[in-house]
Order: structure tokens, then C-alpha cells, then sequence
């Protein structure tokens, strides 16, 4: 993520905005309880008191962090995504009514987010990184259908993946500032 940090920003910082602005966006949902999955250091410090924060080892598989969560449902969405609109994140609990599993595809590859009741079905084993994670979570389903997909957004992984963000759009407050100061 802070590779796509534009000339002149700080990675670490760009990391933090986006990653704030994409709290903020969960954090902003109804009925939804945000908790921050994250293997940074110090990321815990965009939260608001009381979330709860889960550390992770880099690497560490979803699967085993999904374990950890204390919930019926969650949705898992990659700090990349700043400019996500919540509507998508809607989607992908809708979804999960016909599917085991939901994912919201990213542009160019991976995924923005994932959703599924927990625990997390056994036969999957997501990695929201691999390139057609639809494809391999369908092809380790005992049936293609209980992998749905949403619309797909993008990511910021890239400085030319900038030009993604749509300013009409509320929200990623301090990614804008920061994409706004270069």
C-alpha cells in the first residue's frame, strides 16, 4: 500500500491516511462493528476507543484470522480501498443470503473485500492478493455457487493508481489532503 504513496508523500503517512479513511468508511456503516486486522505497527492509532484491534504476523493467512473474530458475519476490507463506497460493502452481506462467500474483485487483480459468515467455511482458504481470487475460491468450493461476486472497485497498490480516485465521491478525507499537497 504505501508504494502507491505519490511523489513527494511519505509512504508511512499515505499508509495511515488511507487506511483511516478506509476505517472511517466501516466505522460510518450501521449495524456494522469495526475492527482493525492489521500487521503495522502503531495502525491503531486511527481508531476510535473501544474497537477492538488484532495484530497479525505478516503473512498470516486470512483463514486463521477470521478465527478470531468474535461475530456472525464479517466483511474484510483491504486498507487500499479509501475511496470505497459503503454501498459495495452492503453488497457483499446482501450477498452472503445465496453465497457462503462474497468478494468485491479489485481492478487489475485481488480483491477490495470479502465477506462470509463465521466461522469462515472450511473448504476456503481466500488470499485477497492472488490475482483471480474468485476463480481459486470457486475452485476450492464443493460448489461454484457458494462463491458470489459484487461490482468490482480498485485499489491503490500503484502511484498511476491515483487517477482512480473519483473526487465527486464523499469521504477519503486524508487521502485527499495528502494527494491534494503534492
Amino acid at each position: 500500500m504505501a508504494q502507491a504513496a505519490p511523489p513527494g508523500v511519505d509512504p508511512g503517512e499515505f499508509l495511515v491516511a488511507m487506511a483511516e479513511d478506509t476505517y472511517e468508511m466501516v466505522a460510518g456503516l450501521q449495524l456494522v462493528t469495526p475492527v482493525l486486522i492489521t500487521s503495522v505497527p502503531g495502525l491503531d492509532d486511527i481508531v476510535w476507543p473501544g474497537t477492538e484491534v488484532i495484530t497479525i504476523a505478516e503473512g498470516e493467512p486470512l483463514k486463521a484470522t477470521l478465527e478470531r473474530l468474535h461475530a456472525d458475519q464479517a466483511a474484510v476490507v483491504n486498507a487500499d480501498a479509501p475511496d470505497l463506497p459503503p454501498l459495495l460493502v452492503g453488497k457483499l452481506f446482501r450477498e452472503l443470503g445465496r453465497a457462503e462467500i462474497t468478494v468485491c474483485p479489485a481492478e487489475n487483480g485481488g480483491a477490495v473485500a470479502m465477506a462470509c459468515a463465521l466461522p469462515a467455511p472450511e473448504w476456503a482458504d481466500p488470499d485477497l492478493d492472488a490475482y483471480d481470487v474468485v476463480k481459486d475460491l470457486r475452485a476450492q468450493a464443493p460448489g461454484t455457487r457458494r462463491v458470489a461476486t459484487t461490482p468490482g472497485w480498485h485499489r491503490l497498490r500503484a502511484p498511476e493508481d491515483l487517477d482512480r480516485l473519483d473526487p465527486g465521491l464523499e469521504g477519503w478525507d486524508n487521502t485527499r489532503a495528502l494527494v491534494r499537497a503534492r
